[in-house]
């Protein structure tokens, strides 16, 4: 029948019995690739699918033949409204709001939140940080000035430490004033010996001297990533070793900067993003954005000054609470689409 109304393309997005289970809702929209240039099957030619309604009930099987019942769309409507709202607040760039509506219209129109929820899903990888031992792999805090690159490290320090891991802590932030004694404030409490490292040969002999540790973690000195020669000395010290570099970037920035930076930082090798302020921040474009251009799988997020329980990993229910603070009050539940299709 949907096939017969909308044609060979028409994909069923979801289903839903109503009137006691003496009819189905059948919701189904049509993909266009050419549209969007081809090739990602998540696009649609329309942000609001086609619906309708299929009438199960065998006792209208006889009134003219008119099985199909165009829904108003009011339902639809509301959830992309919500979305797009949602969107503009925090100052998502049109390009992923666009990817946002599309896949959530083709994943699930349940709520504003399950919808956002599989579309994150969908568009975003997460995996945080490993809390055991990681076989000799350092993980290094880099990001520009001023983004809590040093209170990110101390809380992975922190978190390793409560967790029984021996932990090894290195610092290249020797520059800046107070780089070193703040960071040696934390290390001193963990009972954790701080490492300093001037350039990229001292880092290597700190790694090699850290050998043994279940966990090493480093943090660097702020640099400017539109300046090419201090991307060179960060690029110089991410391949002293076995090293993992995270991007510590805060939330709240300006969406197009972050963007930049994302495509900067990735070039470097970085795979991972870490936010951090995003309990005192209002707009949260500027992470996904970062992670949308960069390509970046999301970590953990830095939500509280507290150096003790002060990471939370992020998911993509996490990130739809964040989004839509009305989500966080709904309940685990409400975040679940009860049916989801994935194409392509």
């Amino acid at each position: 029948m949907v096939r017969d109304a909308l044609g060979e393309d028409a994909i069923i997005v979801a289903t839903r019995e109503e009137a006691g289970g003496r009819s189905v809702r059948v919701t189904a929209a049509v993909e266009q690739e050419d549209r969007y240039g081809g090739g990602d099957d998540t696009m649609l030619a329309e942000r609001r699918p086609p619906h309708f309604e299929i009438d199960t009930d065998p006792a209208s099987a006889d009134s003219g033949g008119d099985w199909l019942q165009y829904d108003d769309e009011d339902e639809a409507n509301a959830v992309i409204e919500q979305l797009t709202d949602a969107m503009l607040r925090h100052a998502v760039p049109d390009e992923i709001t666009d990817q946002v509506i599309s896949c959530a219209s083709v994943l699930g129109m349940g709520s504003a939140e399950a919808a956002l929820n599989a579309a994150l899903e969908h568009l975003f990888s997460f995996r945080p940080l490993p809390q055991k031992p990681t076989g000799g792999t350092a993980f290094m805090l880099v990001g520009p000035p001023g983004v809590g690159k040093t209170l990110a490290a101390a809380k992975l320090a922190a978190r390793a430490v409560m967790g029984g891991l021996r932990v090894s802590v290195i610092s290249t932030d020797t520059v800046r004033a107070g780089g070193i004694e703040q960071l040696s404030a934390f290390t001193s409490l963990l009972r954790i010996n701080l490492q300093k490292a001037s350039g990229a040969k001292n880092l290597r002999q700190c790694l090699d001297a850290a050998r043994g540790a279940d966990q090493i973690l480093i943090d660097t000195n702020g640099m400017n990533p539109f300046n090419p020669e201090e991307m060179r000395d960060l690029a110089r010290l991410i391949a002293c070793g076995d090293i993992e570099p995270v991007l510590a970037l805060p939330a709240g920035v300006d969406s197009d900067e972050c963007g930049e930076m994302g495509r900067i930082y990735a070039a470097l090798g970085v795979r991972s993003i870490l936010p951090t302020r995003i309990d005192i921040a209002r707009r949260l474009g500027g992470i996904l954005s970062a992670a949308h251009h960069g390509g970046m799988i999301f970590a953990d997020a830095s939500h509280t000054p507290k150096v003790a329980d002060g990471l939370v990993a992020l998911s993509s229910q996490r990130l739809t609470q964040l989004l839509l603070p009305q989500a966080a009050k709904t309940g685990r539940a409400s975040l679940q689409p009860s049916r989801r299709s994935r194409t392509g």
